[in-house]
């Protein structure tokens, strides 16, 4: 009979053992979809909003306060550093630009304000490790700032897409044009279909619990 055991983080080398952290600071498209983030009642609203405020480059990232009646409170827009994607460290910037724009919401028993985290970054809409780690800062920073977590967006090239809702479009997208939100709401935009993970059957009835 053979038994195993894992190596202990002291035989791991620095680098393998860094990599095992980062991993642990990530959120899977299932862990998000039961989470129970709420709904965006209008996301193109809100992502052609933040688009035209901040203009976002790839690897900028646009972290936004909405009241109960999803109207902006605060945005603030950061550049991502090129090293990997660590949850913490992500975590750490979320937290210091929203400390930044908006005070703290700790004393309440329960959270009222909700984080929204728009990402524009290179590929397609399916989810990646490095979204799974913004997913993880997100959730950590509005525990710590007293907010609700609330939806995670990514632009790319090919358009927005809310992940864990299926719902997208193609405008804006990474590289447009930011028009006014008068504009971008005149027209119709078709929806993406949704391969970046998590269902939003879940997230719906997660929302209604």
């Amino acid at each position: 009979m053979t038994f195993g055991f894992a190596p202990s983080p002291s035989s791991l080398s620095p680098s393998s053992a860094d990599a095992a952290s980062r991993l642990g600071r990530t959120l899977e498209p299932a862990e998000w979809a039961s989470a129970g983030i709420p709904l965006l009642r209008n996301p193109r609203e809100v992502v052609s909003g933040l688009h035209a405020r901040h203009r976002p480059a790839l690897a900028t990232a646009v972290v936004a306060v909405l009241d109960t009646e999803e109207r902006l409170i605060a945005s603030a827009s950061f550049a991502r550093r090129s090293s990997p994607a660590d949850g913490w460290e992500l975590r750490n910037s979320l937290l210091a630009h929203l400390r930044r724009v908006i005070p703290h919401d700790l004393r309440r028993r329960t959270p009222v304000r909700t984080a929204v985290l728009l990402y524009c970054r290179d590929g397609d809409e399916r989810w990646t490790e490095e979204d799974g780690a913004w997913m993880w800062g997100l959730r950590d920073a509005c525990t710590l700032h007293g907010l609700r977590c609330g939806a995670y967006i990514t632009l790319t090239r090919g358009g927005w897409q809310v992940l864990g809702e299926g719902r997208g479009g193609r405008r804006p997208s990474a590289g447009s044009r930011p028009t006014g939100l008068a504009d971008s709401l005149a027209e119709p935009d078709p929806a993406l279909q949704s391969t970046g993970g998590g269902s939003a059957a879940a997230l719906r009835r997660a929302a209604a619990r």
